[in-house]
């Protein structure tokens, strides 16, 4: 298993509009580092983590689109995420891919700019989880470190998958799987620490 530790804390169309600058493929994946994350907002053409910085703006401090030039603004490209159940995800965009969630927290890499499919993992939920959740089977994204991409599955479990190909790394259960936890937020890391929590629908209480 990976070194990193792990804690429990307590329609549907992609389109990329903005991602002009995100083009050349490299021989590494994902190489998130410490570094890179605290420094994210001086690289505004990517987006390394959940809320674009640590501090969780959303802001972006791209200037090439403007209120001179944004009537110009037309689409690139689109990818059909093949569902009818709701999307919540953040991408995140590293060294050229996109990487973004569906429902079922199925997870999709993305060329950031031309679309183009590079791999889809399904973790394969058993669908009587979905009674669990209370706002639809959705997913809020992913975290990305070192070459890995983590995802928090609806049940309960956290995985680790390879950034080039999409493969497992690992899987481990981080909650009580007899009651109705379910995982929806994306994962942060945070001094080589993938953090994780957990929800409880209202009807359950």
């Amino acid at each position: 298993m990976s070194s990193i530790r792990f804690f429990t804390l307590l329609p549907c169309l992609v389109i990329a509009a903005l991602l002009t600058s995100c083009g050349n493929e490299t021989s590494k994946f994902a190489d998130v580092d410490a570094q890179r994350l605290l420094n994210a907002a001086a690289t505004p053409e990517e987006w390394l983590t959940y809320g674009g910085t640590y501090d969780e703006q959303r802001h972006s401090r791209l200037t090439q689109i403007n209120v001179d030039n944004v009537s110009g603004l037309g689409v690139a490209w689109t990818y059909d995420l093949a569902t009818e159940r709701g999307v919540e995800s953040t991408p995140i965009v590293v060294d050229g891919v996109m990487y973004v969630t569906s429902a079922w927290s199925v997870v999709y890499a993305l060329d950031a700019k031309t679309g183009r499919e590079l791999w889809v993992y399904n973790p394969n939920v058993d669908r009587a989880v979905g009674a669990k959740a209370c706002c639809d089977v959705v997913n809020r994204g992913v975290a990305v470190w070192k070459g890995n991409v983590y995802v928090g599955v609806i049940d309960g479990r956290l995985e680790a998958l390879d950034a080039a190909t999409g493969e497992k790394v690992w899987s481990t259960v981080t909650v009580d799987q007899s009651k109705p936890y379910t995982i929806t937020g994306a994962p942060r890391v945070v001094k080589g620490n993938v953090l994780i929590g957990n929800g409880l629908s209202l009807i359950h209480i």
